[in-house]
């Protein structure tokens, strides 16, 4: 097996929530199995103990991560981010987060050293980060929206 490195988050019970709508982003497919059908105790039956979204070129999972603890001051943060010379595909990824009422904290706009950059943060709290290298597919003076 190559190494790869995988996204997991850990949501707070909503998880199958949230991969629905990452699948709902990206495409791909998306298999959920739950605390019951992993036997184990003391969880919500259907909480999600793992879930893996698979598409092109690319992981997600995630599970429901009922005592995580708080991200307080002072921690870390952990940012999602796509690197691409792909426009077409990253600005759909961007749009359909926006349409899912993500909060845009940096539009997806040409940035002084020439990409195309963006960053949001999705209902779960998780940041999420987009750059496209130019020119790549960018008619000229054209933008994201």
């Amino acid at each position: 097996m190559a190494t790869s490195l995988v996204v997991y988050i850990s949501f707070a019970g909503a998880a199958r929530e949230a991969m629905a709508f990452y699948q709902s982003v990206f495409g791909g497919d998306l298999t959920i199995t739950t605390f019951a059908e992993f036997g184990i105790p003391d969880a919500p039956a259907d909480g999600v103990m793992h879930s893996e979204l698979r598409a092109e070129g690319f992981t997600v999972m995630g599970a429901d991560g009922f005592d995580e603890p708080a991200q307080g001051r002072g921690t870390s943060r952990t940012h999602a981010a796509f690197m691409s010379d792909e426009f077409d595909r990253v600005r759909g990824f961007y749009n359909r987060f926006v349409e899912g009422g993500s909060e845009v904290t940096q539009p997806l706009e040409k940035q002084v050293w020439g990409d195309f950059y963006g960053e949001l943060t999705d209902p779960w709290g998780v940041a999420w980060m987009f750059n496209v290298a130019a020119p790549g597919g960018w008619a000229e003076g054209g933008g994201a929206g």
